[in-house]
């Protein structure tokens, strides 16, 4: 097996996976590289600390947000604000599919590694800006629906605080009531927002939209 780019690529998708559903310290760089289908003198090569792997993995983790788990929510939802919910829904979709095994790839790194790796926290706080920067843009879309005290940066904190805590105690206690819980409140704290902001006002922010759109 020859080193190549396309090795190292491959080390990284397979470290990514394990890193998921063993955690981090569970984890075997030869384990890793068989996962990977290379000898270990290849992954010595590319990285050669296992601290290396994991800011490579956490580096491909924000290259990766949006055509993986941004893209097939946003290209199929038009309305912003329904967009965030798609999301919640995606994170749902795959604890279902995992049988409460997956859950936020970055939430469970925090909780290992964020004291005694320092670069890596500095890493996994910029995947966090990366995601809260993304349902900040949503709620930026929106705010002509909103009112003026409900900043776009705080709602995003406030879905990322929700999803992450959601999907602990869905995997603690392998059922989905606290999260479908925890969305219907958010989704009740939403609409309350909309419903403060008169329907003549939403509509010319629609129509501000609209004509931006058109611009464009």
């Amino acid at each position: 097996m020859a080193t190549t780019p396309d090795s190292r690529e491959r080390l990284i998708e397979a470290a990514m996976e394990l890193f998921v559903f063993q955690g981090y310290r569970n984890t075997g760089l030869a384990q890793i590289a068989r996962k990977a289908g290379v000898l270990p003198g290849s992954l010595y090569y590319f990285f050669p600390t296992k601290e290396d792997l994991l800011h490579a993995t956490l580096e491909a983790r924000k290259r990766l947000l949006y055509p993986e788990v941004l893209a097939p929510i946003w290209e199929a939802i038009d309305d912003p604000i329904e967009r965030v919910f798609g999301l919640l829904a995606g994170y749902r979709r795959m604890l279902e599919m995992t049988e409460f095994k997956h859950g936020c790839p970055i939430g469970n790194l925090v909780l290992e590694v964020a004291e005694t790796h320092p670069q890596a926290r500095a890493l996994l706080t910029q995947n966090f800006e990366g995601w809260l920067a993304a349902v900040e843009e949503c709620f930026e879309s929106a705010r002509g629906k909103l009112p003026d005290r409900a900043t776009p940066r705080e709602l995003a904190v406030f879905v990322l605080t929700t999803m992450e805590g959601a999907v602990m105690l869905a995997r603690s206690y392998r059922n989905f009531e606290a999260y479908d819980t925890a969305v219907v409140q958010l989704r009740d704290y939403v609409e309350r927002l909309l419903a403060e902001t008169p329907r003549s006002a939403r509509s010319t922010g629609s129509h501000d939209e609209d004509q931006s759109r058109r611009l464009a």
